[in-house]
């Protein structure tokens, strides 16, 4: 079995519309659907925006259904002069870039229980992915360090400063806390973010209009994924 896990309604509601021999389950506020997707055992979930609803919606995944791998899908911001609004961005790794133990003299990012920064994706994920956007799309495909806070990036300044500081090329408000529970349980796990805006100070113009175009293309990806995993 698969999971899946979006942050809102749109980023998964086209995956739960093409799920046969559905069922549905909800744990604390959270509904979990299970069926199949192009043939494939999956279970989806919409966890609620930002790291605590994500991780939430996580564990209790991995606890009740017990997934092979967990991909998190959705929108994200594009940090840098090649990432565009539509393109496909996946995870090498995570980094939390509202954590900050600095004071103590951790480095900024740093997250204490697993002792890393960059939280690392499943590498036979991620090129499993990568290899499949490319063959779908061809261009806009994107591999690199997503971060993650509990902050809707809308400030041009705010977003050089995250793209310095931790290398990212996107930012969003749930993978972090997704990468984290996967972690601690073993479990493989990627990130896939189509980008709906440039998380700059047009961000909130372009997130509204782009967000369904760019979920839309993340389900037609998934589409494609899954009989592959």
């Amino acid at each position: 079995m698969i999971g899946i896990i979006g942050a809102m309604a749109v980023e998964v509601k086209n995956l739960i519309a093409v799920m046969s021999d559905e069922k549905v389950e909800t744990i604390s506020r959270v509904t979990y659907h299970i069926g199949k997707i192009e043939g494939v055992e999956c279970v989806v979930a919409q966890s609620g925006v930002g790291k605590v609803a994500a991780a939430i919606c996580a564990q209790t995944m991995f606890l009740k259904y017990q997934p092979s791998a967990l991909i998190n899908v959705g929108v994200a911001g594009g940090m840098g002069q090649d990432i565009h609004i539509g393109d496909i961005v996946i995870s090498r790794g995570l980094v939390q870039h509202d954590m900050d133990t600095s004071a103590i003299g951790d480095v900024k990012g740093f997250i204490s229980g697993i002792n890393l920064l960059t939280i690392p994706a499943s590498e036979r994920l991620v090129n499993l992915v990568e290899s499949t956007a490319a063959g779908f799309y061809g261009r806009g495909i994107h591999v690199g360090i997503i971060a993650t806070g509990d902050q809707f990036i809308g400030n041009g300044d705010r977003l050089k400063q995250i793209a310095a500081e931790f290398g990212a090329i996107a930012c969003e408000m749930e993978g972090g806390s997704i990468a984290q529970v996967c972690y601690i349980n073993h479990l493989d796990f990627v990130v896939i973010r189509a980008i709906s805006d440039n998380a700059d100070d047009n961000a909130s113009i372009d997130y509204a209009s782009f967000t369904a175009s760019s979920a839309h293309k993340i389900t037609a990806l998934m589409k494609k994924l899954l009989p592959s995993i």
